[in-house]
């Protein structure tokens, strides 16, 4: 089995060096780093599995780290979780927004942080990912971690995949957001309702095509469906 690999950017020395030690003996092959400039050619040099992204970072801040790992092609779908001390909600969705995946507050526990981190890693690399999905001109090859639409390939982070993944399995069906971050995030995860409205946003974004009309429907306070269009 091929050993996850997690980038580690935070420029505390004693609260990396404990999340190395943590991920480690979870098994991981961590790469840390304080510096945001260095964060974006590691990347690129060899894509990590997962990005543990300190905002409060030396050089490039991490919130333009993360816009930058969401543009590079190497990138596009590894999953961010940002560390911060900055626990308004502005800032979450401001983070969010950039592209990040999920957000820790600090002080945080190193064992909830790799649970979080785990609880990932299970829903990106799922056992019985072969299946090859349709729906309206969409088409998702799980396999593949490939979506495209109109025969066009789709640039997608890795919760917008999931979540297509996820309407393309049940198409036509109403969820409620309490339902999509049940079957996105988990159970597990805290993270507010608000955040599946900017997930559902960058999924539309993420499978425009033009001309094409937009297959995801807002249904009054009920939630969201997938048609096939």
């Amino acid at each position: 089995m091929t050993v996850p690999r997690l980038l580690l950017v935070e420029d505390d020395p004693a609260l990396a060096e404990l999340i190395e030690f943590r991920f480690k003996a979870e098994g991981y092959a961590v790469t840390a780093t304080p510096d945001g400039d260095e964060a974006l050619l590691l990347a690129q040099e060899e894509a990590p599995d997962l990005v543990l992204l300190d905002w409060m970072i030396e050089g490039t801040s991490g919130i333009e780290v993360c816009r930058r790992l969401r543009r590079l092609q190497e990138t596009a779908h590894v999953p961010i979780i940002m560390l911060t001390a900055r626990g308004a909600e502005d800032d979450r969705i401001r983070g969010l927004d950039t592209g990040a995946d999920d957000y820790v507050t600090k002080p945080f526990s190193p064992r909830e942080l790799v649970a979080r981190v785990n609880a990932i890693m299970r829903r990106i690399r799922p056992a019985l990912a072969g299946e090859v999905l349709s729906v309206g001109d969409l088409a998702l090859d799980a396999k593949a971690h490939k979506a495209t639409r109109r025969g066009q390939i789709l640039s997608l982070g890795p919760t917008e995949f999931r979540l297509l993944k996820f309407f393309m399995e049940h198409p036509g069906r109403v969820f409620s957001r309490g339902q999509l971050l049940d079957a996105v995030w988990g159970t597990e995860s805290d993270i507010e309702l608000r955040t599946v409205d900017v997930h559902i946003r960058r999924l539309r974004k993420g499978i425009e095509v033009p001309g094409a009309p937009d297959p995801v429907r807002t249904v009054r306070s009920a939630g969201y469906s997938l048609e096939a269009v």
